[in-house]
């Protein structure tokens, strides 16, 4: 035994090793991701450095770091092994379904089954459970009624205080941006997912390109391991935090003030 230990530290110890280490955590366990746009404010923020829990929906087949080359070339699978599924209000890292290589964090919305549509900004789910789930689910909920079916507004707001809209960005008959303000009812495809970013009048999500399929979930994020914000100021206070403890009051009332001051001018979708 104390053979194999030895055996297995001086492995561990050599180039050869240390490289097999350190791709099987990236591969199978966890991969630094850094936040490059506005989409998930108030909830993360640009310059929030964070490790994915790679296994937390499944195993995705593993890339090579940077150059995003799958190590089974001949296969076109973006999911190794299937394991549990996003649930309702996951903050979610996925491929992006149009060009695979590039990586989006969104909040999942709605899973197979739900249909949802928005009305004036306002985000309205029928939940694949029925009318009589959603009465004891969502009793303290506004709820309307629409072809016979009961529709929850904006079912995500009061456990999740990130999630926003901006004032400035109003209607103004730009084709482009009207999935922003209203979008016809869709029922999301089985084995699909409906994202979209906190900073919601922010956000290139699922209202402009559509769902995203179950093997290209990559993961969640698991905690913030460095924060960064302008000026280089190193925000101490959201290192080594998840995302349900950026959630608390303290940091929330914090990003919202940060956001309010660098967002005044801010029209883009990101």
């Amino acid at each position: 035994m104390k053979e194999l230990i030895r055996k297995t530290y001086k492995f561990s110890n050599s180039w050869t090793g240390t490289i097999i280490i350190v791709l099987f955590i990236i591969f199978f366990i966890a991969q630094a991701f850094r936040i490059p746009s506005g989409s998930m404010k108030d909830s993360l923020l640009i310059g929030d450095h964070l490790f994915a829990k790679k296994f937390a929906y499944g195993i995705p087949m593993p890339h090579l770091p940077f150059l995003e080359q799958s190590i089974m070339p001949w296969s076109d699978d973006l999911k190794l092994i299937d394991g549990d599924t996003p649930k309702r209000g996951d903050i979610v890292i996925f491929r992006y379904p149009h060009n695979i290589k590039l990586h989006y964090v969104k909040r999942c919305v709605a899973l197979p089954g739900d249909e949802l549509f928005i009305l004036n900004k306002d985000l309205f789910i029928h939940f694949n459970e029925g009318d009589e789930w959603i009465k004891e689910n969502y009793a303290d909920f506004e709820i309307a009624v629409l072809s016979n079916k009961l529709w929850v507004k904006n079912p995500y707001m009061k456990k999740h205080p990130g999630i926003h809209h901006d004032e400035k960005i109003i209607n103004r008959g730009n084709p482009n941006l009207e999935p922003l303000f209203n979008l016809s009812p869709i029922k999301v495809p089985e084995g699909e997912y409906f994202m979209m970013g906190d900073n919601r009048d922010h956000s290139n999500d699922s209202r402009f390109w559509g769902t995203v399929p179950y093997e290209n979930i990559e993961g969640t994020p698991w905690f913030v391991y460095f924060s960064i914000g302008e000026g280089w100021e190193i925000r101490w206070d959201r290192v080594g935090k998840t995302p349900t403890d950026l959630e608390a009051p303290e940091h929330l009332n914090k990003a919202i003030s940060e956001r309010l001051i660098q967002d005044k001018d801010d029209y883009g979708i990101y």
